[in-house]
């Protein structure tokens, strides 16, 4: 696993890897633009993303709120409680 402790910034990519690795699902199910779509509507449950949010925390290092609808909450969420760069 890479260093994230120097991130600045959570992408999609990183997005879409960490929601694989978590609720083991198939990469076609995250493939085009998820930004709005709804987690359930992914296939995506409570306990799947709990599991997203504590792998975020932990290669992150910021605690997020476990209630977010889509993937572009998420990581609004997540960038918002990244240091910045500077």
């Amino acid at each position: 696993m890479s260093d994230t402790s120097t991130t600045t910034e959570m992408t999609l990519d990183d997005l879409r890897r960490i929601l694989s690795e978590s609720a083991g699902c198939e990469d076609s199910q995250l493939d085009g633009d998820i930004l709005d779509t709804g987690f359930a509507e992914l296939g995506y449950d409570s306990l799947a993303l709990l599991e997203t949010a504590a792998v975020i925390q932990r290669d992150y290092g910021v605690e997020i709120p476990a209630q977010f609808a889509t993937p572009r909450e998420l990581l609004d969420s997540v960038n918002g409680a990244l240091p910045t760069a500077g």
